[in-house]
């Protein structure tokens, strides 16, 4: 098995790890990864990340959380809904000329930084 193969399993490992923990996985985890690690340029890797998101990858994690009462699946049906139209959106706004690969990196590092922000600054 080549590197990228297992490089790229492990990503998958360790975003699937951080989905059933804390609800994060593509953007969080393994954009960042295949960039910053794997030298991937960042549009490729933002559509690796969608691409492997296609499958129901959080139904085992998410039996696990209603089986235990953390999960409301109407809440869950709504965002999802959400996630389908807003990844199309977002997906077409990504692709534009105008919008460099080196734009989408800057785009993500300050979504990123205001995020860790408010989670280490304020309740």
């Amino acid at each position: 098995m080549s590197n990228v193969f297992i490089q790229l399993l492990l990503v998958g490992l360790v975003a699937g790890v951080a989905g059933g923990m804390f609800g994060i996985g593509g953007g969080a985890i393994m954009v960042p990864a295949m960039v910053l690690l794997m030298g991937m340029d960042q549009k490729f890797a933002t559509g690796t990340s969608v691409a492997a998101q296609i499958l129901p990858i959080g139904i085992l994690g998410a039996i696990v959380y209603y089986h235990n009462g953390k999960l409301n699946p109407i809440y869950a049906l709504l965002i999802a809904i959400g996630l389908v139209v807003g990844n199309l959106f977002g997906a077409l706004f990504a692709n534009q000329s105008f919008i460099s690969s080196q734009t989408m990196k800057k785009l993500y590092g300050i979504f990123l930084l205001l995020i860790g922000l408010r989670y280490l600054l304020f309740k």
